[in-house]
């Protein structure tokens, strides 16, 4: 791999660490925003999971 790509790797773990811990702590803060954000991200990750299904898919 390149170092761009390593770099860029890099960069993607960092802000995912960051955006869990993010919403770690509000949750921690606002426990009643505990099951809206757990929805949130169960859609978000379903989302994301289609778009890059049909990306791949070969037609």
């Amino acid at each position: 791999m390149s170092t761009i790509t390593l770099f860029v790797l890099l960069l993607l773990i960092i802000t995912g660490l960051l955006a869990t811990a993010g919403v770690g702590y509000l949750v921690w803060r606002h426990p009643r925003l505990g099951i809206p954000l757990t929805v949130a991200v169960a859609f978000a990750a379903l989302f994301v999971t289609a778009v890059i299904g049909l990306a791949t898919l070969k037609i």
